[in-house]
Order: C-alpha cells, then sequence, then structure tokens
C-alpha cells in the first residue's frame, strides 16, 4: 500500500498519541473480558509476498490461511465476486479463519456514498454472506478527497447498513479529525450504530491516527516503511492493545501493509509473537516464519 509513504522514513516521529479520552468510556461500557484477535496481511498474492510461499505451492489462499487466522480482503475493492467465488475462499479456508473484506469502489470511490449505491450494496452483501461464519467486519474506505461536505451521504449510507452485518470505516480526508465539531458528530453516529472507527497508522498521515474507538473493536490497518522503525512502530502498538485490553477491548483487528509487500508476513510474524506474549494468547505462529530474525 503507497497511501501514506515517505522517502525519509527515519525523520517521521512514528510515536502513538495518546487515546482520545472517550475511547476509555467505549471500552468501559462494552467490557466483556471475552476478547478475540485477528491478525493477517492485505492480499495473499505471490507475486506481492515474494519468498513466503514455500516451492510449489499450488493454491496460495490455502496455504495462507494455515499461517495466519485472517486476511484483510483488499481484492473485493475492484469488483464484485459472484458468490461462486465466495464458496470457494469459504471452503478453502479453516473453520476459524476469517475474512475482512473492502467494500467495492462502486460504492466508495464512484458512486461516493450517493442515494443510488444501494443495488451494488445489496449484491456485495447477498454474494459476500457465502462467507457465513468467516465474514468478518466488513471495511469501507472513503476517497481522500471525501469530506464532511457530504455528511448527510455518511449519515444515511450508515443508517441503512444492516445492523446485523459489522462495519468499519476509513476516512481519509483531514477535516473529518481536525474539525473537532465534524469529529464528534461522526464519532457520535458512529457509536450510535456500532460501527468501528479504523485507525491508520502510515508515515505520511499521522492526523489518521485518531485513537478513537467508537465500539468494542480496535480495527488497525498498519502500513510498514520497509524500514527498521517498522519493528519499533509494531512494538508500541503491542502495549497499546495491551493497555485496551486491561480496560475491556472485545475485537483486535490488525492487518500489516508496507509500501512493498513482500516483508509484510514476517512483520505480521513478529507482531504476533510480541503480541501472544503481551496479552497472554497463542495465535498460530507461521511455520517457516517463526525465528526471531529480522529483515532490516
Amino acid at each position: 500500500m503507497q497511501f501514506g509513504k515517505v522517502e525519509h522514513p527515519e525523520l517521521i516521529d512514528f510515536e502513538l498519541p495518546k487515546d482520545h479520552p472517550d475511547t476509555s468510556k467505549i471500552l468501559d461500557k462494552k467490557k466483556t473480558n471475552n476478547l478475540s484477535v485477528y491478525v493477517g496481511c492485505a492480499k495473499w498474492n505471490r507475486q506481492d509476498l515474494k519468498g513466503f510461499y514455500p516451492r510449489g505451492t499450488k493454491d496460495e489462499l490455502e496455504y495462507y490461511s494455515r499461517q495466519f487466522n485472517s486476511i484483510e480482503l483488499n481484492a473485493t475493492f475492484y469488483r464484485i465476486f459472484p458468490e461462486d467465488q465466495f464458496k470457494k475462499w469459504y471452503h478453502k479456508t479453516p473453520k476459524d479463519f476469517k475474512f475482512f473484506p473492502k467494500l467495492v469502489q462502486n460504492i466508495s470511490h464512484l458512486k461516493r456514498l450517493n442515494d443510488d449505491v444501494q443495488p451494488y450494496v445489496d449484491e456485495y452483501l447477498a454474494n459476500a454472506m457465502h462467507l457465513k461464519e468467516k465474514l468478518g467486519t466488513i471495511f469501507l474506505q472513503m476517497h481522500g478527497n471525501f469530506a464532511p461536505k457530504n455528511f448527510d451521504r455518511v449519515v444515511r449510507f450508515i443508517e441503512k447498513w444492516p445492523k446485523e452485518v459489522r462495519l468499519s470505516v476509513e476516512f481519509r480526508h483531514t477535516d473529518w479529525f481536525n474539525d473537532s465539531q465534524v469529529a464528534d458528530e461522526l464519532y457520535h453516529l458512529l457509536e450510535e450504530n456500532n460501527i468501528a472507527n479504523i485507525i491508520t497508522d502510515t508515515a505520511g498521515r499521522r492526523d489518521l491516527l485518531h485513537m478513537r474507538l467508537t465500539n468494542d473493536e480496535a480495527f488497525i490497518r498498519y502500513v510498514g516503511a520497509n524500514h527498521t522503525t517498522d519493528y519499533s512502530r509494531l512494538d508500541d502498538w503491542v502495549k497499546r492493545l495491551t493497555a485496551w485490553k486491561k480496560q475491556g477491548i472485545n475485537h483486535i483487528h490488525f492487518f500489516v501493509h508496507q509500501n512493498i509487500e513482500k516483508e509484510s508476513p514476517l512483520l505480521s510474524t513478529y507482531f504476533i509473537r510480541q503480541l501472544n506474549e503481551a496479552l497472554n494468547i497463542e495465535l498460530h505462529l507461521p511455520e517457516h516464519l517463526s525465528n526471531d530474525g529480522k529483515l532490516f
């Protein structure tokens, strides 16, 4: 993922901001002491993840899904896949695997949440529901130039969204977070509709680290810079998620990207190892990436 890429990541202050004051209130209100954690990459394509697949691997998804427990499914952004494709993905993967698919661009980028997006939403969901219990939180990513002047579209879209399907939203226009009145209205809307407020950690857009949770889910899209700081940044996230666990977080969904994706599995493996120790959980470590080596 090239979003937020910078030429000199060593010049960036990667310290995570303090939590928004209302995050602790949300976690306390939603606390169940029943934590689920899903960590994965953004794609399973061999071309992007060079070196991850053993020689002779015939089915990349089948292999990937035995190494990680989830995938941030970006392929669904580019077109609406037929129901048969979702059924194939379902049957290829283990019973505890989950897909976190991105909504198709017709909805977010082309129609931009206009009133005529509903047929696309209906078709997308009708097909995606064939993932059954393996369907994780669907996520809506808006274009960077989609500004708060279109807030009414967001309200209409969210109010029509079926409440039984978990949804998360990523806004990229800076005014969604830097205008306090707009931000408060947005957070309230997401809270009232039990929708996760995606946190994006990327070098060139530190303003997207709003650290404001709006339900019991932390949906984090982490973008490494192919730099040694990628590891210390992950260490900081382990500390923050540990704090959120103590406050009552129920769902942690963490997906690792890089500007050059081939090293994402190694970063994900490092993160899982640290998270297992810090949270006292036992997420599976990928078989041939479970050493302590680093690429940088």
